[in-house]
């Protein structure tokens, strides 16, 4: 049977990603034309044919508003243009943090964007490390949410660490740092309490657990301005800590961020590519996900599970 022909492209944001993507695929990155008129208004277009094709377009939504709507449109564009299948590929996931209704007169905002995503015409999704998993169920289509752990965890193993200790940021997070937990016999699990005021602005944090001469790996699936994370690093040190890094999926680093964690106690800051980093930084060591999101399309188009994508040991 024959079979559709697949070409990836790119939006602006995500250029940078998405040519490692289609290197490691063994495919060129298809060109795309955004206009742009004086007002921010865009129109993109592809430079060349898509009929009958399998489309993936890869954007990240960090900048969420413009960079989603761009990745609208090219939806919408590959869809115009008579693509067989639009998957669309999101590394970071904006409006993630927005799962749920967690005080009165609010919006959810990752359920109003997997509504705009199907309303496009989108057919799949591939993301990785949501900030909640259940953000899946918003969507009518199918979804393949990779994890982060998948490289993050042979780069922990190669540190060699004794007496190693997970501790999740917040209690929302256990879930996702006990999962790490697993992956390393005989380490144990802390969490580092905070209650906020508001966002972005901690009011109280403590410690439960013990890390008396541990070292100490801090588990989120994203850092915005870096104040969670510097704060918990120093609860932990202060505590007894050995040592104290940190891993983030998803490096948004808004504002200060870079300097507060060049400013902290924290040893190393691990992180993805899933979003660029704006300066570098001796703390920060960077991990692409770029093979991971190739082999992940790979087997999507050869219909095959992507299960053996996630570490199981």
């Amino acid at each position: 049977m024959a079979s559709n022909p697949v070409k990836i492209f790119s939006g602006s944001s995500s250029q940078y990603l998405a040519q490692k993507i289609a290197r490691f695929y063994g495919k060129d990155l298809g060109t795309v034309t955004v206009q742009r008129f004086a007002d921010g208004e865009m129109s993109p277009s592809f430079d060349e044919s898509i009929r009958g094709c399998d489309v993936f377009l890869i954007q990240s939504t960090f900048t969420p508003a413009e960079n989603l709507m761009e990745l609208l449109l090219m939806i919408d564009a590959a869809r115009r243009a008579s693509a067989h299948y639009v998957t669309v590929v999101i590394p970071y996931f904006g409006y993630s943090r927005q799962d749920r209704k967690d005080k009165p007169r609010v919006s959810i905002g990752s359920k109003l964007v997997a509504n705009l995503l199907t309303a496009a015409g989108a057919d799949r999704l591939i993301t990785m490390d949501l900030h909640a998993g259940q953000i899946q169920g918003f969507f009518d289509f199918p979804v393949d949410h990779l994890e982060g752990a998948s490289i993050f965890v042979p780069y922990i193993r190669s540190k060699n660490l004794d007496n190693l200790v997970f501790a999740s940021p917040d209690v929302g997070g256990v879930a996702r740092t006990r999962k790490f937990a697993s992956f390393f016999p005989g380490s144990n699990l802390v969490i580092v309490d905070k209650f906020r005021k508001k966002a972005n602005e901690i009011a109280s944090m403590q410690l439960i657990g013990d890390v008396t001469d541990a070292n100490v790996i801090l588990v989120d699936d994203l850092i915005d301005t870096g104040g969670t994370i510097c704060k918990a690093a120093q609860l932990l040190l202060d505590k007894g800590a050995k040592s104290v890094r940190a891993i983030c999926s998803h490096p948004v680093m808004s504002g200060k961020a870079h300097d507060n964690i060049y400013n902290s106690v924290l040893e190393e800051l691990i992180v993805s590519d899933t979003i660029p980093q704006k300066q570098d930084n001796p703390k920060v060591t960077v991990l692409s996900v770029a093979e991971l999101f190739a082999k992940a399309i790979g087997r999507i188009r050869d219909h095959e599970s992507i299960s053996s994508l996630f570490i199981h040991y």
